[in-house]
């Protein structure tokens, strides 16, 4: 059986995409909650109320998710740097095996926050 190599340098990659994203992410974030206030102003049912609520809440948790996972990336990061001091171009399986448990994070949350945006725009479609 061959062994896959796994450069520092592609994890790095990966962790920069994931970055991105999430820093876009909280951006929409803000954006989602600017929208929820400006409805608040506009709607006074009690039916609708109750789905702002809903929503402001998943805004909460999801940001709260995202600054988990930066801080884990950020740890990983700090780790992989550590290993590139030592001259060591390639992971450790354990090191690899954290990245793919990461990237399987991000997949789900990706899932989650989609399947999120998407029922908030339904929710906008209906009341806007």
């Amino acid at each position: 059986m061959e062994k896959q190599i796994i450069y520092n340098s592609n994890l790095h990659f990966e962790h920069e995409i994931w970055r991105r994203e999430l820093f876009f992410w909280q951006d929409e974030l803000i954006i989602f909650n600017n929208r929820l206030s400006e409805l608040v102003t506009r709607w006074t049912k009690k039916e609708v109320l109750n789905q702002l609520d809903h929503f402001q809440n998943e805004f909460i948790l999801h940001g709260g998710v995202i600054e988990d996972l930066l801080e884990e990336m950020e740890i990983h990061e700090s780790r992989m740097a550590d290993q590139d001091l030592l001259s060591h171009d390639t992971m450790d399986t354990m090191m690899v095996k954290k990245h793919m448990e990461f990237r399987n994070k991000m997949e789900i949350q990706e899932e989650i926050y989609t399947a999120l945006k998407r029922e908030f725009f339904r929710f906008l479609t209906k009341y806007l």
